[in-house]
């Protein structure tokens, strides 16, 4: 499958001169400990004692009579240790960044939760640690920035271009062409050059060994589909990975924003406005014009407007493995809701368009079925976003006067 990093047409390193001789430290690294099993057991051993894997699989009972049809279950990745599978790749890389002897990390976010992941990381191995993230994005995670703040990292407001994802990353590859003896970038999803595709992957192929085991253990049987929110893919590869080699389907879900048709969204695979393109060193489907210049995107979650996506998941679906859908803001704040009301678990965003897809789904499907939704993180950090799309007057009235003390 893999031909130095390429999956079927997708994938690839290109790269500055600058930075070859880097990836060459990386990937060989990488390599090394892949085929290490001591490595994967340090890496296990810690992620149990530090982030508390294996998380969960709930059985959610309320919302299966609610819809009717297949029995849903949801894989708890919103209980790992910062609050969303972004910690599993984060730890993974400061083994590695350990490993090359390397003192700082920088890294890109988005939804913010990658940025709270690694500047843990940081503080947890000792490094220095920067974080760029779009001045759009700090304003609506700005629980987040803090706690980055708090936890040690310096984050730097991204201003260039549309000032979301793709523009803080743009921004960690020009810091790290600077000062690549003593720093590594930890980047947060299954894009970019190889190997991280491959790399960040295989970290996150946790996820789906857990829930592949702990749904045999409990049912005695497989899922008959799994679904799970895609912005760069990190957690969709991992949930995917545990069951490629059954006969499950797997169901990427996408940011359809305010509809596929209104030209503001986030829908790379399950569209038909994005093309093939090189950008950021590698080959993917992009939302891009006829002149390769890349579109503005939009979503609710702040993690699903990537311009791109994994080269992995292009491939995947290139070779009909993997089925690709959108899922509109209304459809997750209203998957958000129910799934609060119905169970007490409130999902992030992001990982309420796997839920949305999957409620419209359910029904059609007999309770012999199961349906496994991985819920990628949890909704805290979207508290500002949420409140202010369910109109909650109280949520107002707090802001109001919090606003007035400020200013008084």
């Amino acid at each position: 499958m893999k031909n130095r990093g390429y999956f079927g047409n997708f994938g690839g390193a290109f790269l500055p001169e600058i930075l070859v001789a880097t990836f060459d430290e990386l990937e060989e690294m990488y390599e090394a400990v892949r085929h290490d099993p001591t490595f994967w057991q340090e890496y296990e051993q810690l992620m149990a004692s530090y982030s508390c894997r294996p998380t969960p699989v709930t059985y959610a009972e309320n919302l299966t009579r609610h819809f009717g049809g297949a029995r849903i279950f949801i894989k708890r990745e919103d209980l790992n240790h910062t609050g969303a599978h972004k910690a599993n790749n984060v730890m993974g890389q400061g083994l590695l960044v350990r490993r090359m002897g390397k003192t700082r990390v920088i890294a890109e976010t988005g939804a913010g939760q990658h940025g709270v992941a690694t500047a843990t990381m940081a503080a947890r191995f000792g490094f220095d640690c920067t974080i760029y993230m779009g001045e759009v994005d700090v304003e609506r995670q700005r629980p987040n920035v803090f706690w980055m703040e708090q936890l040690g990292a310096t984050v730097v407001p991204v201003k260039d271009g549309t000032r979301i994802l793709k523009d803080a990353i743009n921004s960690a590859f020009r810091d790290w062409v600077t000062k690549m003896d003593s720093t590594h970038y930890v980047l947060g999803t299954a894009c970019g050059p190889h190997p991280f595709p491959e790399m960040v992957a295989w970290f996150q192929s946790i996820v789906g060994k857990e829930a592949r085991r702990q749904l045999m253990e409990r049912e005695g049987r497989l899922p008959t589909r799994v679904y799970a929110c895609v912005g760069g893919g990190s957690n969709a590869m991992g949930v995917f990975s545990g069951f490629f080699d059954d006969d499950v389907e797997l169901i990427g879900v996408e940011a359809a924003g305010r509809g596929l048709d209104s030209g503001e969204h986030a829908a790379r695979l399950c569209s038909d406005d994005a093309s093939v393109g090189v950008a950021q060193g590698y080959k993917t489907y992009f939302l891009q014009d006829d002149n390769g210049q890349m579109r503005e995107t939009h979503s609710i979650a702040a993690g699903l407007d990537y311009v791109g996506v994994s080269p992995i998941l292009s491939d995947l679906k290139e070779k009909g493995r993997v089925r690709f859908e959108g899922a509109t803001d209304q459809e997750v704040i209203e998957a958000v809701r129910l799934t609060m009301r119905k169970e007490g678990v409130i999902p992030a965003l992001e990982s309420a368009h796997a839920f949305a897809r999957a409620f419209k789904e359910a029904p059609t499907l007999s309770s012999e079925d199961i349906i496994l939704i991985n819920q990628s993180g949890r909704g805290d950090k979207d508290i500002f976003t949420i409140a202010d799309a369910f109109d909650d007057p109280k949520w107002k009235q707090f802001i109001i006067e919090k606003a007035r003390q400020y200013h008084a």
